[in-house]
């Protein structure tokens, strides 16, 4: 009797404890899912597959570590990238050194200095993905009457919003919006009454935002606190994306405009991917993951689909042939279809805005459909009209 073929063995870490660990899970289950279903089917060239996933603690001292053990121990056909800048940052300098194909979730402009050929990015920030991630807000705000002038730019001290707020001065000033106030806060921070003070008192028109999950909630309930209302307020926040931020804030959300990369709209129905949502909403629950999945699970399943079509198409794992093949051709995804271009990012940005709209009580479901965050941004995408200015959408509660 023939011995069973050997799994083909993909290795690469996630932060499935500390402060990312919920978005981190939803692309773990994803990520099994995806498993699940190409092992259906038969696994790749005739293989299983195999996934190798260490925890790195949301630790970027840790990831390099991880990756050569990966590599050096665990013998991996392959490696993909994690999920977020901080992490992709630290593997970047084993990767290339290795001269390894590598696939990231979610890294934000991660290749922009580094040029490295063989990386490539799932995030739908484009080309210019500093300015992708942000356009969007300021592009909005300068079509509203009354025109705003003036922005107040609010971040966490961290690598990952290094790039946005590049992207929001650059926006800022595209659209002849002044910065009167920009300030960072230590991660650590738990009473967000001072930042926003400090902002009332420029009295800016938008108040825009890059923070982390539990700082997305300090802010958002500091300003609802305070007597000061921007003309809009949100931008580049990472938490309102994420079902238990969803949940504990509420109403609280509402008039909130952010960045999306996918929603529960029309629009973004590409195929396969209301499917995938079904059997990952079946899960979350016993998995104790985000129970709606509308930020993790399209992207970090189609990170997943790029690296089997390479692997496919090639006929192997020579990460050179794989590289080669993922700057030429069309893949295939959840997503819909991802060209890549300059620097591994995708040749066209597809990134959203939401505002969050008529959100009453803290219930889950009434996010499931998309009729609580309308998409605003961009036209060919839209669900819905913006509310503004920000108190407006305040008095439809």
């Amino acid at each position: 009797m023939a011995a069973a073929p050997a799994p083909i063995r993909i290795g690469y870490c996630l932060s499935l404890t500390g402060p990312l660990a919920d978005n981190s899970r939803s692309a773990r289950l994803t990520h099994e899912i995806w498993q699940q279903d190409i092992n259906r089917r038969g696994g790749l060239l005739g293989r299983p597959v195999e996934l190798v996933c260490y925890d790195d603690q949301a630790d970027a001292s840790l990831v390099p570590g991880i990756y050569k053990r990966l590599l050096d121990e665990d013998n991996v056909d392959l490696v993909i990238g994690g999920y977020g800048t901080n992490t992709l940052m630290s593997a970047m300098p084993l990767v290339m050194k290795r001269q390894r194909f590598f696939v990231g979730l979610m890294g934000l402009g991660v290749n922009n200095a580094l040029a490295y050929p063989d990386y490539f990015a799932m995030i739908p920030t484009g080309p210019d993905p500093n300015a992708a991630l942000t356009e969007g807000f300021f592009e909005l705000a300068a079509q509203q009457h009354p025109r705003p002038t003036t922005v107040a730019l609010v971040s966490a001290d961290a690598e990952f919003s290094r790039n946005p707020i590049l992207g929001a001065k650059a926006n800022a000033e595209k659209y002849r919006i002044k910065v009167v106030h920009e300030t960072t806060y230590p991660l650590t921070t738990q009473d967000f009454a001072p930042v926003i003070d400090a902002v009332a008192e420029t009295d800016a028109d938008l108040l825009f935002l890059c923070s982390y999950l539990a700082d997305s909630i300090g802010l958002a309930r500091a300003l609802r606190s305070h007597s000061f209302r921007p003309k809009m307020v949100g931008g580049a926040m990472i938490g309102p994306q994420n079902n238990a931020v969803k949940k504990e804030l509420g109403p609280l959300l509402n008039g909130f405009v952010n960045y999306e990369y996918w929603a529960p709209v029309p629009k973004m129905m590409f195929p396969g991917v209301q499917e995938l949502l079904n059997t990952y909403q079946e899960r979350a629950g016993r998995a104790g993951v985000d129970l709606l999945g509308h930020y993790m699970v399209p992207l970090a399943y189609a990170q997943m689909q790029v690296v089997a079509q390479a692997i496919e198409a090639t006929g192997g794992f020579d990460d050179k042939s794989l590289s080669a093949y993922a700057r030429e051709e069309i893949f295939q995804t959840v997503m819909g279809d991802i060209r890549f271009g300059v620097n591994g990012e995708w040749a066209e940005p597809r990134v959203l805005q939401v505002q969050f709209q008529g959100i009453s009580g803290h219930e889950v479901d009434q996010f499931r459909k998309g009729s609580r965050q309308i998409v605003v941004s961009p036209p060919e995408s839209s669900s819905g009209a913006l509310v503004f200015p920000y108190a407006e959408a305040l008095t439809a509660e």
